[in-house]
Parts: structure tokens; sequence; C-alpha cells
């Protein structure tokens, strides 16, 4: 009996030690471009014409329902980062993604936990602050690459704000780190008797109709390169 109790400790209890490998895993970034080129939209009022900016594409791993991880840990349910890989593992934050809310906790007398693990098994670890970890099947675990708006980077836009007779007015809006650049914002007005066509730092737009509520067009190019 001892013998099975002992087998079964070194399949899904404490298994040996690891320390994690944190802060070499990076999130692909692509910049992107909203509405597509080539499409035609209808914007309303104070409604964005075009925008660019950068996407961070994360991978991220899911875990379904919270459950007991051998008795020693308390797994919770949400998505967690990927922040660190070796050759046979690969890390994830104990910060859920969205929530900021704790991954994992112990009990009894479990050491606290650090970081969550997947090993080359494909089962779950907790891995401690003394880098001792606990694995176990991974249930209910999945994974996903997902994409966030990075806050850090540089992203304009181009705002309708209504016409008048046959001139439309169009702001323009810069951003860094999700802050506004009140420097570098402008308010243009475009008298659509001229052309059709309106252009602004290297966008432009082909108005189909417009009115002082809405607005309809056409992009044939954004502002800079998409990757």
């Amino acid at each position: 009996m001892k013998k099975i109790l002992a087998a079964g400790l070194i399949g899904f209890g404490l298994v040996g030690c690891t320390t994690p490998q944190i802060g070499n895993y990076i999130p692909k970034t692509a910049n992107i471009s909203k509405p597509p080129i080539g499409s035609i939209n209808t914007a309303y009022v104070g409604d964005s014409l075009v925008s660019q900016g950068k996407i961070i594409e994360q991978d991220v791993m899911v875990i379904q329902s919270d459950y007991d991880l051998n008795m020693q840990y308390k797994v919770f349910a949400g998505k967690y980062a990927q922040i660190g890989h070796d050759k046979e593992n690969k890390f994830y934050s104990l910060r859920e993604l969205k929530k900021n809310t704790e991954g994992a906790r112990a009990k009894l007398l479990s050491d606290p936990p650090s970081v969550l693990m997947i090993n080359k098994k494909g089962w779950l670890c907790v891995v401690t602050i003394y880098n001792t970890k606990s694995c176990g099947d991974a249930t209910g675990v999945s994974f996903k690459t997902e994409g966030s708006v990075n806050e850090d980077s540089f992203q304009q836009t181009l705002i309708y704000s209504g016409k008048v007779g046959n001139k439309i007015n169009i702001g323009y809006r810069e951003f860094s780190s999700n802050i506004a650049r009140p420097a570098f914002n402008n308010d243009v007005e475009y008298d659509l008797s001229q052309s059709k066509e309106i252009g602004y730092k290297g966008a432009l737009l082909e108005i189909i109709e417009a009115t002082n509520q809405d607005i309809k067009y056409k992009v044939i190019r954004n502002f800079n390169k998409v990757d």
C-alpha cells in the first residue's frame, strides 16, 4: 500500500524541481489597419473613419473551470498568458489575463505558488516559490492565440465631424500609450465640390455620400504599412 501511494505521489504530486525560465517569451506584434483597404463603410458623426495601430498576439492557456490539483492547490478558471519557456516546459503567468486574479492557491501546508506550467507530457503543474512543482492531468485546459491592442504603441485615427453645405469636417487624432497627443491633433475641412477624394498623413478616402449625420466612403489607403 505504501509503495502504491509513493508511486502516485511521484506521478502526480511533487515531481522534482524546476527553475522557471521567465521573460524569454516574446509575443508577436503586427500593424493593424481598420477598416480594410478597398472596403466601403458607413460612419456616423464622432465615429472613426480609419485607424491604425499595433496588436499583440499573445499565446494563452485557457482553464475552463476551477479544480483541485493533487489536494495541494486550487486551480482557478481563466486565461493565463505565456511568459516563458525552456526545452521541455511552457510557463504561464499566475495572474488571470483580464481580471488580474490569482490562478492557483495553496491548500493545507503546501508551498506558495509562483507560476503555472505545462510540461512535455501535457500535464498542468504549479511551480512554487521554492521551484518545487506539483503536476496533474490538465483537465479542461486548452490553448489559443489572443490578440489585444498594444496600449504602449502609437495609434492614428480620422474622425468624422459632420457636413456643412458641400464641405465635410474631419478630425485627426494621435495616441501614444493610449493617451491623446493634443499637439498633433488637427481638424480639417474638405470641399467635396472640388474632389471626392480626401487625404491626410497618407490616408486616402473616396467619399461616396455624406450628410451632417453620417458618411459613406471607400478606403483607398491607410496611414502606414500594414503587416
